[in-house]
Formats: structure tokens, C-alpha cells, sequence
């Protein structure tokens, strides 16, 4: 946190590094290091022909992304819920700005392209509880308790199968 200061620098920040093969990338919490409540940014590093997290949208969250260096393509899906959904690519370079509002139309993922390190921050509402579809896996992510980026306080945080279902009434 920020000590009650709501200015932090990135220099003053550890990376959180994530290893999942082709998606590795490192990531620093700006928004909640400086007390940030409604409105989270976090700033993330990205090698050549790395990606982030899977294709997703959320159902409460709506997220921007503003390139500062290097270069992205941006995969987006409109209708991931819909049979016949296509995905469409775009290409991302410094001073680019992408809004990624909730819903199904705004299924997204990120790559690095190009022959340098990707410097972009992403920008999200903080709304919990939220649920999170990753729609190349027919699954999603419920979570509460704490928002985006807030772990610590999550009293629900499961990834279920969306074809998963149990009977309402039943004891």
C-alpha cells in the first residue's frame, strides 16, 4: 500500500512474475500501491511472442490498455458466446489506447510482437463480485470478496467448468 500517499513510483514496486509457458510476463499493481479503491492499473512486461492472461471478458470489469513501448497485437472476439464468433487482430504500438468494456463482445488477449519488450499498462474497474469467462476453455472464473488484482481478500475464488451445473433445490 501506499502509506496513505497516493502517489507511488513503479521503481518502488516488485514485479510479480508469472511462468505458464507461452504466457510469462511480469506485472507491478500500481493502483492498489497507491490506495487506489475503484480504479486499478497495473503495469506489465512482455517478451516477443509471449501473451498474458487466456482470451477472457468479464462480466463486471471493464478494461482499457495503453501501450508505452514496444509492440502488442491485441485478439479480440465479439460474440465469444456465440457459435460462428471470429477472432479479429490488432496491432498495437506506442501511444495506442484499446477500451475492452465488459461482455461477451470484448473477449481479449495480448501478445508481444516485434523485437523488444512490451511496456503497457492495463486499466480496470474494480468491481466484485465479478465472473471472468475464458472462452477458448468453456470455463470461468467467479470470484469475491476482493476485486481484480485483490487476492488477499477473496473469500470465493474458483475456475469452473461452464457446462458444471447442479440442480438449484436440491439437498
Amino acid at each position: 500500500m501506499s502509506d496513505g500517499e497516493p502517489v507511488v513510483s513503479e521503481t518502488d514496486l516488485d514485479w510479480d512474475e508469472y511462468d505458464h509457458g507461452e504466457r510469462e510476463f511480469r506485472r507491478k499493481r500500481l493502483g492498489g500501491a497507491a490506495g487506489g479503491e475503484e480504479l486499478g492499473t497495473s503495469l506489465y512486461e512482455l517478451e516477443p511472442g509471449k501473451r498474458t492472461w487466456p482470451r477472457h471478458y468479464h462480466a463486471g470489469n471493464e478494461e482499457a490498455i495503453y501501450v508505452l513501448g514496444g509492440e502488442l497485437t491485441l485478439y479480440l472476439e465479439r460474440g465469444a458466446d456465440s457459435e460462428g464468433a471470429e477472432v479479429t487482430e490488432h496491432a498495437l504500438e506506442p501511444g495506442d489506447y484499446a477500451a475492452l468494456p465488459s461482455g461477451s463482445d470484448h473477449a481479449h488477449e495480448v501478445e508481444a510482437r516485434g523485437g523488444e519488450t512490451a511496456r503497457f499498462l492495463v486499466i480496470s474497474t474494480m468491481n466484485e463480485p465479478d465472473l471472468s469467462v475464458l472462452v477458448d476453455r468453456d470455463a470461468a472464473m467467479l470470484f469475491a470478496g476482493g476485486a481484480p488484482g485483490n487476492y488477499d481478500d477473496r473469500y470465493i475464488s474458483k475456475t469452473v467448468d461452464l457446462d458444471a451445473e447442479v440442480e438449484y433445490w436440491a439437498e
